[in-house]
């Protein structure tokens, strides 16, 4: 990536980024992402601006409201790294935490690619709905942390 910005302007996109999600305004989201991006989320690539439709209203299916509370931002050039705590509530009225990290990779203060980690166990227990589920979730989180705790 060519290094065309100073890290104060690629903060404020990716800050202005997160207040469009909060706010549900796919226009301004769009307007943050060139036109030939890539976003990369649970093992899965999406591409231009129908990537960044396909990905925010999948998202906006799944849940309600949004809210990203920042731990830690770093930006190196064109790359903007940040840790945060997103608060969700689903259409249900069921809520989850979840502790998730993104990189932004910059191309003249538009988003060329968007990374986004997290543990989609996370919100397993606002999805899981019956016992058996419920159960299986229980089990899966416990046999997962097997020699650490």
């Amino acid at each position: 990536m060519v290094n065309n910005s100073d890290s104060s302007e690629v903060r404020r996109v990716a800050l202005a980024l997160d207040n469009a999600l909060e706010n549900r305004n796919l226009q301004a989201v769009m307007e943050k992402f060139s036109d030939d991006c890539e976003i990369e989320l649970l093992g899965v690539k999406l591409f231009g601006a129908e990537g960044v439709r396909k990905w925010v209203n999948w998202m906006y299916e799944h849940v309600a409201e949004l809210k990203f509370v920042p731990v830690t931002i770093m930006v190196e050039g064109n790359t903007f790294s940040e840790e945060f705590v997103v608060e969700a509530k689903f259409h249900d009225g069921e809520a989850a935490r979840s502790k998730q990290t993104v990189v932004l990779e910059f191309d003249n203060l538009k988003i060329k690619s968007l990374r986004l980690y997290f543990d989609r166990l996370d919100f397993s227990g606002a999805v899981a709905k019956d016992v058996v589920s419920k159960t299986i979730v229980k089990e899966l989180i416990k046999k997962s942390l097997e020699g650490l705790t």
